[in-house]
């Protein structure tokens, strides 16, 4: 991986932008082939990183979800800075939560979930999901085996308090579905291994849009947006973000 995808991106393109939000212990690169594809398709797309995220994880596990909103409402601010009038917003895992969540403050185009929770695992295998991130992190740095495994005891030791936050946020959001009416699109892979697709089951049946779809994967895993079905997630995102009433 190089190090440019661990860095936020901001492709600028035409008048209609679309916020790109990754998962959590993700980063920009889960969604920049996506970005890369709405780019040349005449999108603005912009990707913020959460606080602690494509960072040595000994910063990820100090940080919390309060954090990672703030970097959200940023990411908005920062389309809305540049002279960003029409914003649809599109998120992976904890970022369609977000999603979800910007929905309810701030006025959106449209809505695109993908492989979002609406019900979360324990913080102990929440938890299991920082240390993979922690070794894939300290692999990509070049360290040797030795060394990542005195480094991740460390990070055992410290583990991660702000993870019952993150469970909360879930079902804080889950609980005022019914007060999202932007046009929706949610987006599940049927082999999902990280969370219960039966998620994108209430996210649709719950929210109010008028304007919903809903959109099966058969063959990919939790990240879809790199998996085997990526152009057909590529062309399902871009025909709902067409069928949107854009002014521009």
């Amino acid at each position: 991986m190089r190090n440019a995808e661990l860095k936020p991106f901001f492709f600028e393109a035409g008048k209609r932008a679309v916020l790109l939000l990754h998962g959590f212990t993700g980063s920009s690169s889960d969604v920049r082939i996506l970005g890369r594809f709405l780019e040349k398709n005449g999108y603005t797309c912009h990707a913020p990183h959460y606080k602690g995220h494509g960072v040595p994880p000994e910063q990820l596990i100090e940080t919390a979800p309060n954090d990672w909103w703030k970097d959200v409402l940023q990411g908005y601010e920062t389309l809305k800075e540049a002279g960003y009038t029409e914003i649809a917003v599109a998120g992976l895992s904890l970022g369609g939560v977000f999603s979800l969540k910007l929905s309810m403050e701030k006025p959106l185009k449209g809505i695109v979930t993908m492989c979002s929770p609406m019900t979360m695992r324990t913080t102990d295998k929440m938890f299991e999901g920082v240390i993979k991130y922690a070794y894939d992190y300290k692999r990509f740095e070049g360290k040797d085996e030795v060394q990542i495994e005195q480094e991740i005891e460390a990070i055992r030791t410290k583990g991660m308090p702000s993870l019952p936050e993150l469970q909360q946020l879930v079902v804080n959001v889950r609980s005022e579905l019914d007060m999202i009416y932007a046009p929706i699109l949610v987006v599940q892979s049927k082999n999902d291994e990280v969370i219960d697709p039966n998620s994108a089951h209430i996210i649709y049946d719950e929210v109010e849009s008028l304007k919903k779809e809903i959109k099966w994967f058969e063959h990919s895993k939790h990240v879809i947006t790199l998996d085997q079905e990526k152009q057909q997630l590529h062309e399902t995102v871009l025909n709902f973000l067409e069928s949107l009433d854009w002014e521009a």
